[in-house]
C-alpha cells in the first residue's frame, strides 16, 4: 500500500538500512562456513594443494562449526522469542458494531489496510500494535474488501476517550493513527519492524533466563548479540518510525483536519481527568481492597467537575449534548468493568480476578465500602502506633499528640510514632501483595515510555512518597473524621477530584486540613480544638474503629 511518496521514500531508505544490519550479521555468521567451503573445494579440485593448505583447510572448518552453532542458537532464540503485547481489553465486532463500522470507513477514506483487530488500554493513548505472532487478531469483516493484508496491525485505543469524546471527536483523534496502517503494509518496512521486535524480545528472554549455567551463558551470548544488533540499528529504526508517523500524519490532513484541534484538546483534558482519578480516588480503593467497576465513567464526572470549578462550562454543556462515542459500545458497562480490572492490575498490581479481599465496588457504594474503611483503619492504625491501651477517643489523641510532636520534644517524638505508622503500613502492603501471589494472580507488567517492561504497580508511582509528618497528618485526618461521623452527623463521601471526602450537613469540609497540620507538625491543639467545636464533634466520645 503506496504512503504519500516523500515520508514513504524516506522511511524505506530507514528500513533497508536496518535489514542491512540483519544483512551484515548474517553475512559475518557465515563467512568462516563459506571460507571452509572455498578451501575443500579446491582442495578436492586439485588447486590448493600442500600442508599449509591442509592445514588452513582443517583451521577453517574447526572455526566454521562453532561459528554456525552460535550463530544457530542466536537465530533460534530470535525466533522463538515472542515480542511483549501490550495488556489490553480485546473488544470483538459483536460487541461495538458502530466503531468497528467507523474504523472501517475511516481506513476506507484514508486509502490504507483496516486494523485486524480494535483493543482497549486504561490509558490516555493510542497507537497501533502488530500482534500477528499471537494469531489473536480477528480482522474487520467487510463483504468484497480486498485489502486486509495478513498481519495487519490491531488498532489500541485509550479506554477514557471513548467515555470523554464525541464520536467526532475520536473519530478525527484516531485519522492519523489509523493512516499507519499504510507504511505497516510495505513489505520492507514489515521487516524491519520484525527484526527489531525480534531483537527486542531475545534480549528480554536473555534477562530473564534461569537454569544451570551453560544454559545461562548460552541466553547470556544470544542477550549480547542482540543489544549488539540493536544499537547498529537503533538510529535507523528510530529515523523509520518518525518518517512512517509523519507519512500517517500526512495521509490524515484529508480526514476531519479541523476537528483534530478539538480533539487534543480533548486529549488534554481527558489525561488531566484519568490521572486524578486514579491518584485521587482509585488508589485508596485498591489499597483497601476494593476496585472502582466504572473509572471510564467516573472520567466523565471528574472531568465535568474540573469544568465546573474551573469556569470553561461556556460551551460544554451543548458538547455533552452531542453523541459520546462509548455510545458506539454494545454494552460499555461491561467493557467499563473489565478495562477498569485491568487498570487495577497494571497500576497496583492486583489479583486478575474479583475475590472476597477484591471486590469491584460502585461509586453509589464508594464512601461507605471506601471512605469509611480508610478512615476507621487509618484511626486504629494511628492508634496502635501510639500504643493506646484504653477505649480510643479523639480528646486522648489530641492530648498525646500535642505532647509528641510539640517542638521542643526530641527525636523519640513525631518522627519516630510516624515511621512506626510507616512501618505497619508497609507491613499491610506486603501482606496483600504476599495474598494476591498465593492466590496466584502474577501482576502484569507496564510498558514504559521507551517499550521496557517496568515493575508491577511500580512502573511509575500513582502518589508522590509521602514525608513521616505528611503521613501522620493524613492518619490525624482519618480519626477527626471518624469521630464527626460516630459524634456530629456527619458523612463519609467522594470528591471526584480530590478523592474521600468528609461532607457536613450536605456540604464538603475542605477546611481540615491546615487545624490537623497544626497539630501534627508543631504540636498545636488550638486550631483543631476550635474546628471540632465548630463542627459539633465530640471529642470525648469514643471511636469506633474497624
Amino acid at each position: 500500500m503506496a504512503v504519500p511518496e516523500t515520508g514513504a521514500r524516506s522511511a524505506r531508505d530507514h528500513a533497508l538500512a536496518v535489514l542491512r544490519v540483519r544483512g551484515a550479521a548474517l553475512g559475518a555468521a557465515l563467512l568462516p562456513a563459506a571460507a571452509a567451503v572455498v578451501l575443500l573445494a579446491g582442495g578436492a579440485t586439485g588447486h590448493l594443494r600442500g600442508d599449509g593448505w591442509d592445514a588452513l583447510r582443517w583451521t577453517a572448518a574447526a572455526v566454521a562449526v562453532p561459528v554456525i552453532a552460535a550463530a544457530a542458537g542466536v537465530a533460534a532464540v530470535i525466533a522463538r522469542a515472542r515480542p511483549a503485547v501490550s495488556p489490553t481489553v480485546q473488544i470483538d465486532e459483536s460487541a461495538a458494531p458502530d466503531l468497528y463500522r467507523l474504523i472501517r470507513d475511516l481506513a476506507d477514506r484514508l486509502d490504507v489496510p483496516e486494523p485486524s483487530a480494535i483493543a482497549l488500554t486504561p490509558d490516555c493513548d493510542s497507537w497501533l500494535e502488530d500482534r500477528a505472532h499471537t494469531a489473536r487478531g480477528r480482522r474487520l469483516p467487510r463483504p468484497g474488501a480486498g485489502k486486509r493484508g495478513a498481519g495487519a496491525p490491531v488498532l489500541v485505543v485509550g479506554s477514557p476517550f471513548l467515555w470523554w469524546m464525541r464520536v467526532a471527536e475520536l473519530r478525527a483523534l484516531l485519522a492519523p493513527i489509523v493512516a499507519g496502517t499504510g507504511p505497516s503494509a510495505h513489505p520492507d518496512i514489515a521487516a524491519a519492524r520484525r527484526f527489531v521486535r525480534g531483537l527486542d524480545a531475545a534480549a528480554a528472554v536473555a534477562v530473564a533466563a534461569r537454569g544451570p549455567a551453560p544454559r545461562r551463558l548460552a541466553y547470556d551470548f544470544a542477550g549480547w548479540v542482540s543489544r549488539l544488533l540493536l544499537r547498529a540499528g537503533a538510529s535507523h529504526a528510530a529515523e523509520m518510525e518518525r518518517m512512517v508517523a509523519a507519512a500517517a500524519a500526512v495521509r490524515a490532513q484529508t480526514v476531519d483536519y479541523g476537528l483534530r484541534v478539538v480533539a487534543q484538546e480533548q486529549v488534554g483534558l481527558a489525561y488531566a481527568g484519568w490521572d486524578r482519578l486514579l491518584t485521587r480516588v482509585a488508589l485508596p480503593a485498591w489499597r483497601t481492597g476494593r476496585w472502582p467497576a466504572r473509572l471510564d465513567a467516573g472520567v466523565v464526572s471528574a472531568l465535568t467537575e474540573l469544568s465546573r470549578r474551573d469556569r470553561l462550562a461556556e460551551g460544554f454543556a451543548t458538547r455533552l449534548g452531542e453523541r459520546p462515542a462509548c455510545d458506539l459500545l454494545e454494552e460499555p458497562g461491561e467493557v467499563d468493568r473489565q478495562v477498569s480490572l485491568l487498570a487495577a492490575r497494571l497500576f497496583h498490581g492486583g489479583p486478575a480476578e474479583p475475590g472476597p479481599d477484591w471486590a469491584p465496588v460502585d461509586w453509589q457504594e464508594y464512601p461507605e465500602e471506601v471512605v469509611d474503611r480508610i478512615w476507621r483503619s487509618g484511626a486504629a492504625r494511628l492508634f496502635a502506633a501510639l500504643r493506646a491501651e484504653k477505649t480510643p477517643t479523639l480528646a486522648e489523641l489530641i492530648d498525646r499528640l500535642a505532647g509528641v510532636a510539640a517542638p521542643d520534644v526530641p527525636a523519640g517524638g513525631a518522627d519516630a510514632l510516624a515511621a512506626r505508622i510507616g512501618a505497619d503500613l508497609a507491613r499491610e502492603e506486603a501482606a496483600r501483595a504476599g495474598a494476591a501471589r498465593e492466590a496466584g494472580s502474577i501482576p502484569l507488567p507496564v510498558p514504559g515510555g521507551d517499550g521496557a517492561l517496568l515493575p508491577p504497580g511500580g512502573g511509575f508511582p500513582l502518589q508522590p512518597p509521602r514525608s513521616g509528618r505528611e503521613l501522620l497528618a493524613e492518619h490525624v485526618t482519618a480519626a477527626v473524621c471518624c469521630a464527626a461521623v460516630d459524634t456530629a452527623g456527619a458523612a463519609p463521601g467522594l470528591d471526584w477530584l480530590d478523592g474521600p471526602a468528609l461532607f457536613v450537613d450536605g456540604e464538603r469540609r475542605a477546611d481540615l486540613v491546615r487545624p490537623v497540620l497544626a497539630l501534627a507538625e508543631d504540636g498545636d491543639p488550638r486550631p483543631l480544638r476550635d474546628w471540632l467545636a465548630a463542627v459539633g464533634v465530640r471529642p470525648d466520645k469514643p471511636i469506633r474503629l474497624v
